[in-house]
């Protein structure tokens, strides 16, 4: 579920990104895609070079992180996890609890945004993932302590621009870390491996690329679309006897499924430690 069909025309919040690398930009160019109007939408960026870049391909504004605190009603934050800490000592004393805080740093919590930060300022964690650069995103919100539902609705429509959008609670986010945010990797990883698979077999590179990547796209849409469970649509393409269940028996030979689980738990593990500051 894309969120080609989400129109921002009509918002009247002017928004401004703080950080300008590629998930900022790929917020940027789906907010303007949805229809927001460019003068309500705000850029920063510590490096001139990328900012004149962004300012002259989107014809956004691009300003300083406190005048876009005191000028925009909501402020995303788009910086690095080990950039937060300078970024939140200049926001520390600018920003007001009629403005609306959302994070998309990995690992760090509404709680430790909100220590830093007055009284009562909202604050809503979002884990997206990178397929926001194609609009086809998988972003997870969840509210801080002061969030209302008028917060959550507000981060909702920034991000439906980019694709689907869930809410869950921020003790889940770790778990969401582990499985959809860093989700693309793994799927990349896995085109890599099928890939030099299919040169071993004797098939050109490009050739085998071509194949994989159409064949994990199809199999995602009539994931999607289909609404089957993963189980009946692999069980109908394996045959008794035939390829696939000889693929399947060596996957489960060299136990590629509780490897999945181990990497994902140690995926989980580390978004904890960096919650924690470490």
């Amino acid at each position: 579920m894309s969120g080609a069909g989400t129109d921002m025309r009509d918002h009247s919040d002017t928004i401004a990104v703080l950080g300008a690398g590629k998930m900022g930009e790929a917020l940027i160019s789906g907010l303007l895609r949805a229809g927001l109007p460019v003068e309500k939408l705000l850029i920063t960026e510590r490096y001139p070079k990328r900012a004149q870049e962004m300012t002259e391909h989107y014809r956004v504004r691009a300003v300083d992180n406190v005048e876009a605190a005191k000028t925009a009603d909501t402020l995303v934050l788009a910086v690095k996890p080990q950039d937060m800490d300078d970024l939140l000592a200049e926001l520390s004393s600018v920003v007001t609890p009629d403005r609306l805080v959302v994070t998309i740093a990995a690992g760090i919590t509404t709680a430790a945004i909100e220590k830093r930060l007055v009284d009562g300022v909202p604050v809503v964690r979002v884990m997206p993932n990178t397929p926001a650069l194609v609009g086809e995103a998988m972003s997870v919100i969840a509210a801080g302590s002061y969030a209302t539902e008028e917060h959550l609705a507000r981060a909702e429509a920034i991000f439906r621009p980019v694709g689907k959008v869930l809410r869950l609670p921020e003790s889940q986010l770790d778990a969401v870390t582990a499985l959809s945010g860093s989700g693309p990797a793994y799927v990349f990883y896995l085109v890599e491996a099928m890939t030099d698979a299919g040169i071993l077999l004797g098939l050109p590179r490009a050739v085998a690329h071509d194949l994989i990547v159409q064949t994990i796209y199809g199999s995602a849409v009539m994931l999607r679309e289909s609404g089957e469970h993963p189980v009946a649509l692999r069980e109908a393409v394996t045959s008794p006897g035939g390829t696939t269940i000889a693929a399947i028996r060596e996957l489960e030979r060299h136990g590629v499924r509780a490897a999945l689980l181990a990497a994902l738990e140690a995926a989980r593990d580390r978004s904890r430690q960096l919650a924690g500051g470490h």
